[in-house]
């Protein structure tokens, strides 16, 4: 069937394990009394993730930290000018951090259903395909996942216009928008903690997040340049430190400590997917304010990464 257009929309399957038995939310339409996952279309500019859990929050009132990907969706829709659009939908397993459960935006009850319940009660195929891949993450132990969020510093002040310390260099007007529209793209994956190289254009990278989700910046030398140059393993070991804790967590560095880092994360993943992500990324290199968030499934020696991705300005 032609479609003249493509609307985005992203959404996810939140879930929890009680009592030893997982259970996914679904949401009910009154609309079109159909039974769903919380989903919705992006606004100009919005990011695929941070619609995902803006949309969930919307509908649900569920609070949630998004976790591996899911399968997307893609059917065609009847608009009101009477043409077909395609509705390009994205997915993510979540878990849910908050909320108080006061239902919203179109949404009439949300049930929280056993994987059987829940494939019997969707209207639409389509959507069984996200739940199957869900319960084979579960099934292999890898859907309780936490993110750890690699990110380079935004745009700053050229060396050459800068007369002080360089540990000291500011953002520039560029940077400072891009830390601002990392708030959001952070928010969605809830790292509970910050972690930032002790420079000025790294810790005012993550500040804007910091102070939107009320949590200290946790400034470390050992992701400075100047720090990296003299010994390189320190940012090793603050990177292995993060991932002994296991706690959702951003790290806020620079151009030059990259490629070591991604090259540790890359040793921590069989997926050809992620494999190639980190590859691309330690040749090409990161964008100034891009992010790379990888999913991963344990902690310390036993940590792997089971998915990633990448948010570049």
């Amino acid at each position: 069937m032609p479609t003249s257009k493509s609307i985005p929309a992203a959404g996810t399957l939140p879930w929890r394990v009680v009592d030893g038995q997982l259970s996914v939310a679904m949401v009910h339409r009154p609309r079109y009394d159909d039974w769903s996952w919380a989903k919705g279309k992006l606004d100009p500019g919005e990011e695929y993730a941070v619609a995902a859990a803006r949309e969930t929050h919307e509908e649900t009132d569920l609070v949630v930290r998004l976790g591996r990907p899911l399968p997307d969706a893609r059917y065609p829709v009847f608009e009101r000018d009477h043409t077909f659009a395609s509705k390009e939908v994205r997915y993510w397993a979540a878990t849910v951090v908050g909320g108080n459960g006061k239902l919203r935006n179109e949404i009439d009850e949300v049930a929280w259903l056993s994987p059987t319940d829940a494939y019997a009660r969707l209207d639409y195929a389509r959507d069984r395909e996200q739940l199957l891949a869900l319960v084979a993450m579960h099934s292999a132990g890898e859907l309780d996942t936490w993110p750890l969020i690699v990110v380079r510093h935004a745009s700053a002040l050229p060396r050459s216009k800068w007369s002080h310390k360089d540990w000291l260099r500011p953002l520039d007007a560029s940077g400072r928008g891009r830390s601002e529209a990392l708030v959001a793209v952070l928010t969605a994956y809830g790292p509970l903690r910050a972690v930032s190289s002790s420079s000025t254009r790294c810790r005012d990278t993550l500040a804007p997040y910091t102070r939107a989700a009320g949590l200290p910046l946790k400034l470390r030398e050992s992701l400075s340049e100047e720090a990296f140059e003299k010994d390189p393993r320190r940012a090793l070991k603050t990177l292995n430190r993060a991932i002994e804790l296991g706690r959702p967590s951003a790290l806020c560095t620079h151009r030059p400590l990259i490629p070591a880092l991604l090259e540790a994360l890359l040793a921590r993943s069989l997926d050809a997917d992620v494999a190639a992500l980190y590859e691309d990324s330690i040749h090409h290199g990161m964008e100034k304010g891009e992010a790379i968030v990888a999913h991963i499934s344990g902690t310390g020696e036993s940590a792997m990464i089971v998915a990633a991705e990448r948010f570049a300005p």
